[in-house]
């Protein structure tokens, strides 16, 4: 029987006259790639960021793994178990690539203050371990070559896997991608593919975001898609692209 990782339902949010979302709810199963598309503006992109505790939700439930969960900061998220990217790659660009990874595996650490300032043996073992699993990771994006270069000298597409290196070092329950193949060309697309297919056959769950509506019907289990805050429809994405509201509201109607 598979596990419901992520249960949303019911989540609404208003910024002044705007209604970004109405009770717009998801659930994704363990192991599941789950997209999230729609046109501009159709609130993918909020829901995001209430999901991710960058914003807090007029109204709405969440669980995760069974348990009741509330985005309330994006701290309390990481250590929660979902982590994140961003359509606009948020690195810290005079930092290595590696040490972009250690920053995002800090979230599991228990070593204190005390510990950093007198550098206990204990914070001596934990940092070895940090270090050892930010490698790993960067070897397992393919970008392990580049481990102690600047992570601005890094090639775009390679910034976005070391984006998706430094949130699988938190060890999230759910990991969700904004936009990650924006900007990227073809060759990086198709890699790309490949890297979300092989976090999935490791049973890991991504939620995607994506304009890229071919990678997403290629790549999804299940698709939800978002129009002016509601959800329009949701399902496999042959029952999406099937669906006529969503045909409607990609392509418009005809006549009249």
């Amino acid at each position: 029987m598979s596990e419901t990782i992520l249960k949303v339902a019911n989540v609404s949010k208003r910024f002044g006259g705007l209604q970004a979302l109405s009770d717009v709810g998801i659930e994704i199963q363990r192991g599941q790639v789950y997209g999230l598309i729609g046109p501009n503006g159709a609130g993918k992109t909020t829901f995001f960021n209430v999901l991710t505790g960058l914003y807090t939700p007029d109204s709405g439930s969440f669980e995760l793994a069974g348990k009741p969960y509330t985005p309330s900061a994006v701290h309390e998220v990481a250590k929660a178990g979902i982590a994140r990217t961003f359509q606009n790659i948020r690195l810290f660009p005079e930092m290595t690539a590696l040490e972009n990874v250690m920053v995002g595996r800090h979230v599991r650490t228990h070593s204190g203050l005390i510990g950093a300032v007198f550098r206990t043996p204990g914070f001596k073992k934990e940092e070895a371990e940090i270090t050892a699993r930010a490698r790993e990771l960067l070897e397992y994006v393919g970008i392990s070559k580049f481990a102690d270069y600047k992570s601005r000298t890094l090639s775009y597409g390679d910034q976005r896997r070391l984006e998706i290196a430094r949130a699988l070092a938190t060890d999230p329950q759910l990991i969700a991608l904004d936009e990650p193949a924006a900007g990227m060309n073809a060759t990086e697309k198709v890699l790309l593919r490949e890297l979300i297919d092989r976090i999935r056959k490791d049973n890991r769950t991504i939620l995607l975001i994506e304009h890229d509506v071919k990678l997403v019907m290629g790549l999804c289990d299940r698709v939800t898609v978002l129009d002016y805050g509601k959800q329009l429809s949701s399902g496999t994405p042959a029952e999406v692209q099937r669906d006529p509201k969503v045909i409607e509201a990609y392509l418009g109607t005809g006549g009249q």
